[in-house]
C-alpha cells in the first residue's frame, strides 16, 4: 500500500491527480483542499473508498499540521506528497504588478510549499519505503535559464522560488526524493485564465496528459535519478512558445 498526500485536490490539476492515483490498486490518497467538503471531493471519494478529503489551506501553518494529523492517526504513513495548491492571479510587467500581487502568490507558491514540508517532514520521512518523495507541481515559466516573456513576474518569480526549496530539500535530507515538475500549459480554470490573457480560447494541455506526464516522472523515482531535478511532464517539440522539447528543464 502507498500513502499520498494530494494538495490543491478538489479541482483542476490537483483533482486529476487524486483521481488518476485513487484509481490504481494498492493506494490511499488525502486529498487535500480549502473546502475538503467540495463535491467534486465528495463525489470522488463515494466512488473510490481509498479517498479521505482533508481540510487544508496553503500556507497556513495550523491547517497544515491540523491535515496531517490527521493523516497520522487515520494512517499512521505517508510516502508521496505532492505540493499541487498554486495561484496564478496577475498578468502584466514587472514594473506595474502591484506589491500585493507578489505577497499574495508568493504566500501561497512559495511559502505555502514550504509549510506543507515542515508539517509533513516528521511522517513523509518515516515513511517504510525508505525513499519518500515530495513533488512540486511547478511551472516552465519558473526557468531563468530557459526564461520567455510571458508577463508573469509575480506567478514565476513565486514558483522560481519554490523550485530552490525543492533544490534545498534534496540536499538537506539524504532519503528524500524531492523534484520539481512542469505540469504544462494545462486547460484548467488558472490555465484557462491565462490562456484568455493571451487572446487564446484555452490552454493547449489535457488534464488526463498533464496527469499522465506527471505521474510518469514521479513513479519509479529515485535519489540517484529524479531527487533535486526539475522535470518536464512531457517533451514537445511543436515550436510554440510554450513547448518545451526536454525531459529535464533548466533551472
Amino acid at each position: 500500500m502507498t500513502w499520498f498526500a494530494v494538495a490543491g485536490a478538489n479541482r483542476g490539476i490537483g483533482y486529476g491527480l487524486a483521481k488518476a492515483i485513487a484509481g490504481r490498486p494498492n493506494t490511499v490518497v488525502f486529498a487535500a483542499a480549502r473546502d475538503a467538503t467540495a463535491q467534486s471531493l465528495t463525489d470522488l471519494a463515494a466512488s473510490h473508498p481509498n479517498v479521505y478529503p482533508v481540510k487544508f489551506v496553503a500556507g497556513d501553518k495550523a491547517s497544515n499540521q491540523a491535515a496531517i494529523a490527521e493523516i497520522q492517526k487515520s494512517a499512521g504513513q505517508l510516502d508521496v506528497v505532492i505540493a499541487n495548491a498554486g495561484i496564478s492571479n496577475y498578468f502584466g510587467p514587472v514594473g506595474t504588478t502591484p506589491v500585493s500581487q507578489f505577497k499574495d502568490h508568493w504566500e501561497v507558491n512559495t511559502l505555502g510549499v514550504i509549510v506543507l514540508f515542515q508539517a509533513a517532514q516528521d511522517l513523509l520521512l518515516a515513511s517504510p519505503t525508505g525513499t519518500p518523495i515530495f513533488a512540486l507541481i511547478s511551472t516552465g515559466a519558473a526557468s531563468i535559464a530557459q526564461f520567455y516573456n510571458a508577463a508573469m513576474g509575480a506567478y514565476g518569480s513565486s514558483k522560481a522560488a519554490a523550485n530552490f526549496i525543492v533544490k534545498a530539500l534534496d540536499a538537506e535530507n539524504p532519503k528524500l526524493v524531492s523534484l520539481a515538475i512542469h505540469p504544462g500549459w494545462v486547460a484548467t480554470d488558472m490555465g484557462n485564465g491565462g490562456a484568455k490573457a493571451f487572446g487564446m480560447e484555452q490552454a493547449p494541455v489535457t488534464v488526463e496528459d498533464s496527469v499522465n506526464g506527471v505521474l510518469s516522472r514521479i513513479d519509479g523515482a529515485t535519489k540517484e535519478k529524479s531527487s533535486g531535478k526539475f522535470f518536464n511532464f512531457a517533451r514537445s517539440s511543436a515550436g510554440n512558445m510554450w513547448d518545451i522539447d526536454t525531459d529535464e528543464i533548466p533551472w
